[in-house]
């Protein structure tokens, strides 16, 4: 049974967070609200950028790389490319003459041989993947609502060096809506180590 991803975000007024969801129902929030005095940042939960409102009608991101589920991404190719009841998408490799001999000996030729190393990967470096695009994304938004609050430089070198302990304490006294959407970006930041929220006193 394939899974529909359905692409989410999150609206802050300033510092304020004042919706959440899918980009329909944050859009539906948002009209209802007064914007007039500006501040509003609204940010893409999965890669944590920033995104200009008000936005089309059935409009959703492109999701980061390594995020969309593979059927999402061959129900979006050109009709034609690949073997798309199978899941297969045609794309262009650049490798060296090298790598494509090797590729050419292997069991299945080059495109099975590809598969099978790519999946190789995602088994052993899937940890580190989510990782590395967990960082990325508290560092999108961090830095967005957060670059002028006290600590974010320390805050930033304690997401980079894997410091769960210190990244909570440099954001302790941050607002509480920012401080608590942090927590839930940087979910998956730190190996083995859950980011601890701490109230701000």
């Amino acid at each position: 049974m394939n899974t529909v991803t359905i692409a989410t975000c999150t609206a802050f007024l300033g510092h304020r967070r004042v919706a959440n969801g899918s980009y329909a129902e944050v859009d539906q929030a948002l009209r209802a609200l007064d914007l007039s005095a500006g501040g509003l940042l609204v940010f893409d939960d999965a890669s944590g950028a920033l995104v200009d409102h008000p936005w089309p009608a059935g409009y959703a991101p492109a999701q980061p790389a390594g995020g969309p589920p593979d059927e999402f991404e061959a129900a979006t190719v050109a009709p034609g490319v690949g073997r798309p009841r199978l899941g297969v998408v045609a794309r262009e490799v650049t490798l060296l003459p090298r790598h494509w001999a090797w590729l050419a000996q292997q069991r299945g030729g080059a495109s099975a041989a590809l598969r099978r190393l790519v999946e190789e990967a995602r088994r052993s470096q899937g940890d580190q993947d989510a990782q590395r695009l967990a960082k990325e994304r508290v560092y999108r938004f961090m830095s967005a609502i957060g670059g002028g609050l006290p600590g974010f430089e320390e805050a930033s070198r304690a997401l980079f060096a894997q410091d769960a302990g210190a990244f909570a304490h440099r954001t302790a006294h941050w607002p509480v809506d920012v401080r608590d959407h942090l927590a839930w970006l940087a979910r998956d930041a730190f190996a083995a180590t859950p980011l601890a929220v701490t109230s701000a006193t």
